[in-house]
């Protein structure tokens, strides 16, 4: 295994962070939104960038109901493929675009329904939990959806005489199992990004900061899970880091979870989870959305979101289920 880089001091978070003025991109993005009567949604892993003249930061669904309350005939995306999608179930009838079609998701990919439908076939008492990072079609053949914020919720709701198949995160899964106690099929599926973290990379940079808690997402390895002081969702980080009393806190998560904790937490200083082999972790789907693709998505309202109807339609019943259980 190679040996961890020393720790990059430029991707911590600064405790004095100053907003810069807007650029003409920027600008003309913003004046672009109210042409179309659009809406902004950027995922809480978007770069700073677009995170800042988003009128909604957040994680996918969360973003997709926002969109449902607004009063927009348009929906700027800036996310992944799998969470444009989900907004375009929820929203049929609004346009939804996508800065980058090739925004994927290899965690979406590693469940295809081709996949999970033969296996149900195989297996028709199987009940379906499907972790929100799948593709529509995926979605359109589960009994209910989770997000990583409501998941040991939803599977304690499903009747015990149930054989539970949890996809496509095992490591989401695996967690689940363990608070919940339930026993769990989990598909072999994970996020390429949150499986690079290491407990020796984190000894390493907690060294380099003593006293400092670390916060990680359930889609990380079990062995990084257990040394975290907490284990949460994107938006669960955010009542972390505002409660705890350290100034500085290790943040296991995709890089640009740190733009908005700097931005909405002042006065503390968030520290990029590290790999073995570089000082941050940033995910190369998410990074292909940039601000100039952001102008030509609103421009000419492409790459569109298009789902079967009857996928949409399929789709939409388990996001429900889960919405009616969390209330």
């Amino acid at each position: 295994m190679p040996e961890a880089l020393a720790y990059d001091p430029l991707v911590v978070s600064s405790i004095d962070f100053k907003e810069e003025p807007l650029t003409l991109i920027q600008e003309e993005i913003l004046q672009l939104k109210k042409e179309r009567n659009a809406i902004i949604l950027a995922h809480n892993y978007q770069i700073d960038p677009i995170q800042r003249i988003a009128d909604y930061v957040g994680d996918s669904l969360g973003l997709s109901y926002q969109a449902a309350k607004a009063d927009a005939d348009v929906i700027l995306f800036c996310g992944v493929h799998f969470m444009a999608e989900t907004a375009k179930i929820i929203n049929p009838h609004k346009t939804v675009v996508l800065p980058d079609l090739q925004a994927g998701c290899s965690l979406a990919d590693s469940c295809p329904a081709p996949k999970l439908q033969a296996y149900k076939d195989a297996h028709p008492d199987t009940y379906v939990v499907a972790y929100i990072n799948c593709s529509a079609a995926v979605k359109a053949i589960s009994d209910v959806i989770c997000t990583s914020g409501n998941a040991v919720r939803i599977v304690r709701q499903v009747p015990e005489d149930k054989d539970i198949l949890f996809v496509p995160d095992q490591n989401l899964g695996q967690w689940v199992a363990k608070l919940t106690g339930r026993r769990l099929k989990l598909w072999p599926g994970s996020c390429y990004a949150h499986v690079l973290f290491t407990v020796q990379s984190l000894e390493k940079l907690r060294a380099q900061f003593p006293g400092a808690p670390i916060v990680a997402h359930p889609e990380c390895v079990e062995t990084v899970r257990d040394m975290a002081d907490e284990v949460c969702s994107t938006e669960g980080m955010l009542g972390f880091c505002r409660s705890h009393p350290s100034r500085d806190i290790i943040v296991v998560t995709e890089t640009g979870m740190l733009n908005r904790l700097r931005r909405e937490i002042p006065g503390k200083r968030f520290i990029a989870g590290p790999t073995d082999t570089c000082a941050c972790n940033d995910c190369r789907f998410m990074k292909l959305n940039t601000v100039e693709k952001m102008r030509d998505a609103l421009a000419n309202l492409s790459p569109v979101i298009e789902l079967e109807e009857s996928i949409r339609q399929n789709a939409f019943r388990p996001i429900k289920r889960m919405l009616d259980w969390s209330s």
